[in-house]
């Protein structure tokens, strides 16, 4: 009795925590391993980036200058995107510098919040995970990748056209909406480089939502003509063609093809092997999207362009490698499904978690200036996995290869029955017929199933 006693005390002392307790220290344990992660890691831009838009609007706007005139004070660096952005920047010239900071970093919260919702919410009620929870640990690792800290820290607006590109393709054009189309339009209006998903929608013959866009980026251009003449002529005859007011190709932080031809043949751009370089990937690209096209894996569809987009643009930026999250979720979502093999899914999620870590971990900064050696690789280290992923990022196999159940649709998003749910109902309704017939004849009835 006395023994009874003290188990039932020690069990009042040690209580068990409920699943809802744990699961918040969990992720308040996650988000403060990210953040000492970013204390340490993390590189403090200023908000660079802001500050150009910033003082761009001011100058354009206060004090009446041209826009593409401005450079920040003591560096080379001005306004360069189109002037359909500028003109969606230009009530930034009416408030104080610390509101801009707090917008542009709510904006970035806030989209990559949709961002990771579209991207991985299929996988997430598929696998039958708590929705909450998972958001909440996948956002602190969101958080804690390169290109996604550098564009806050830098004040950019990627996140912003990730979130406009990833909502249209996904939501609209998917969904057969007469709108689908107008994100990416209205992307490319504001920065030019979405508009290789314009091409992508041609490539994959999605030509009313490739109209639509192509309408789209055309009447915002034409309104903001409008609306700033003298802007769009210096713009679209001058400021888009100078080159030297982006930065240089050979820094390590051009992680796109341009950048890996500039390191290996510096001081000669090496234009040709460049161009090389750029037809070789987009031939693979074309190769791999027609195929995603096909079994109607949009969201690989999506990944495999945000690769090639970063991979052929003249430059791009680390902090322009947010594209790349969408290929996380297509690893994500093939390394979690059952419907495929065990080894497979094994490999794909220590590819996944490889390549993450190194998107986190701002290898090719240990290089600067290193380029010969094993710099060659840690300088490039960024473009040389997005061209493995580019080359062997999964897609979804048709029915009939798939080494699970056939499936009609996307296992990501579909939730009825697969083809190997359905019963024969012919063969059903002979062997009921042959049994009522053997019955009627006398003869000792057969098993209707395992017959």
């Amino acid at each position: 009795m006395a023994e009874r006693g003290r188990v039932a005390v020690l069990t009042a002392v040690r209580p068990k925590l409920r699943p809802r307790v744990k699961q918040v220290l969990i992720v308040a344990a996650v988000w403060a391993a990210v953040w000492a992660f970013l204390a340490v890691a993390a590189a403090r831009n200023g908000y660079f980036d802001l500050k150009v838009y910033y003082g761009a609007m001011d100058y354009w706007v206060n004090k009446g200058g041209d826009i593409y005139d401005y450079l920040v004070p003591g560096t080379p660096y001005g306004f360069t995107y189109p002037p359909f952005a500028a003109a969606l920047m230009s009530p930034m010239a009416l408030i104080g510098w610390h509101t801009a900071i707090a917008i542009s970093v709510t904006m970035n919260v806030v989209a990559l919040g949709f961002i990771i919702t579209w991207l991985i919410g299929p996988v997430i009620r598929r696998q039958g995970w708590q929705f909450w929870f998972s958001l909440a640990i996948a956002f602190a690792l969101v958080a804690a990748f390169e290109p996604v800290r550098e564009t806050v820290n830098f004040g950019q607006v990627n996140i912003l056209l990730l979130f406009m590109v990833v909502g249209d393709l996904l939501l609209l054009v998917r969904g057969g909406s007469r709108l689908g189309g107008i994100g990416i339009g209205l992307a490319t209006a504001i920065k030019l480089t979405p508009g290789v998903f314009i091409v992508y929608l041609l490539v994959t013959r999605r030509w009313r939502a490739a109209a639509v866009s192509t309408a789209t980026a055309a009447a915002a251009t034409w309104a903001a003509a409008t609306f700033a003449p003298d802007a769009s002529r210096v713009f679209w005859t001058d400021a888009m063609w100078n080159t030297d007011r982006v930065g240089s190709a050979s820094f390590v932080s051009n992680q796109a093809l341009s950048g890996l031809a500039a390191r290996l043949y510096s001081p000669d751009p090496g234009k040709p092997v460049w161009m090389l370089l750029v037809l070789g990937a987009l031939a693979v690209w074309v190769w791999r999207v027609r195929k995603s096209v096909k079994v109607r894996d949009d969201l690989a569809g999506l990944a495999l362009t945000g690769l090639v987009g970063c991979l052929v643009s003249p430059i791009s930026w680390i902090h322009h490698l947010v594209w790349v999250l969408p290929s996380m979720a297509v690893l994500l979502d093939h390394a979690t499904d059952r419907g495929y093999d065990a080894r497979r899914r094994r490999y794909l999620m220590i590819f996944g978690v490889f390549s993450f870590l190194l998107l986190c971990s701002r290898t090719p900064w240990a290089f600067h200036q290193k380029f010969d050696g094993l710099g060659l690789i840690g300088g490039n280290a960024y473009v040389l996995l997005m061209v493995a992923l580019l080359i062997t990022l999964p897609i979804r196999e048709p029915a009939s290869e798939s080494s699970g159940p056939a499936r009609l649709t996307n296992p990501a998003t579909s939730t009825g029955p697969v083809v190997e749910d359905v019963p024969d109902l012919v063969e059903i309704d002979r062997r009921v017929s042959a049994a009522f017939d053997a019955k009627d004849a006398g003869e000792p009835a057969r098993p209707l199933v395992g017959a």
